[in-house]
């Protein structure tokens, strides 16, 4: 039964990641902890394995979302560097910083990221009616990219909840957005996966486990956000500007009251 509930999440995960840019760590957090929770085990670290799992899971499900919009001419690498080499630091320097914080640290840090998150998105008047584009400052580069990195990284977040609105408030289509959203974060979850692999080698007294990571788990969710993916651009139709930015903030509702419960 369990493996169907996961399966049912990857899928989901696989259609968020094309479109809005969810690599998946705000379907899968939530999920993988409430699934963690159940099982005494592994109950203490619960939050741990969520957030390991959902950094690996990032790994495939933005890696093919990017290399599908390479290939479409969504990219410019005008704007993903030097963004992308700043947000790869801070996602060190957040690998690094994750192992110090307890569960109940980490699970009211996400919280409060959720609702900072919604709150500037609701009451921004860029992100739901749009502007017009404009660039990103040296400084938005440097020092944002790599804020975006350390939260990303600790939260197992990916970071396209914070390079989204980022990149909304400057003018960019949300379809914009999404794409350069999934490249953006592949180097939070590759700095964060190999992290919580190395600082919980050994401390999950059960079998199917590297690190944190749930590698049962893991493999579920890759093989159905896949199919999620494939279905997701090949099907779904195209979303109007103004109503996928409202759909965004929807969804992040949605994932905080999830953890929330």
């Amino acid at each position: 039964m369990n493996e169907i509930i996961i399966a049912t999440v990857g899928l989901i995960t696989g259609m968020t990641t094309i479109m809005f840019g969810f690599g998946g760590g705000f379907v899968v957090v939530p999920f993988v902890y409430q699934l963690s929770l159940r099982q005494p085990a592994i109950a203490p670290n619960a939050l741990h394995i969520a957030v390991a799992t959902s950094a690996a899971v990032m790994i495939f499900n933005a890696g093919w979302s990017t290399y599908i919009h390479q290939r479409r001419g969504n990219l410019s690498a005008k704007l993903l560097f030097p963004l992308t080499l700043f947000i790869g630091l801070g996602a060190v320097i957040g690998s690094l910083l994750a192992g110090l914080f307890s569960e109940a640290t980490i699970r009211h840090l996400f919280v409060l990221y959720m609702l900072v998150t919604i709150f500037d998105c609701l009451f921004s008047r860029y992100f739901l009616q749009g502007s017009e584009a404009r660039a990103l400052s040296m400084l938005t580069k440097t020092a944002g990219g790599t804020a975006i990195g350390i939260v990303a990284a600790m939260l197992g977040v990916g970071g396209s909840v914070m390079t989204v609105p980022l990149l909304r408030k400057h003018g960019f289509s949300m379809k914009h957005c999404i794409s350069h959203a999934n490249p953006l974060s592949l180097p939070v979850a590759l700095c964060a996966t190999l992290a919580y692999i190395m600082s919980g080698w050994g401390k999950i007294p059960e079998h199917g486990f590297m690190g944190y990571v749930s590698l049962s788990t893991l493999a579920i969710l890759i093989i159905a956000g896949g199919l999620g993916i494939s279905i997701s651009q090949r099907y779904f139709p195209k979303i109007p500007d103004r109503w996928h930015a409202r759909l965004y903030v929807l969804l992040l509702i949605a994932v905080l009251v999830a953890m929330l419960v």
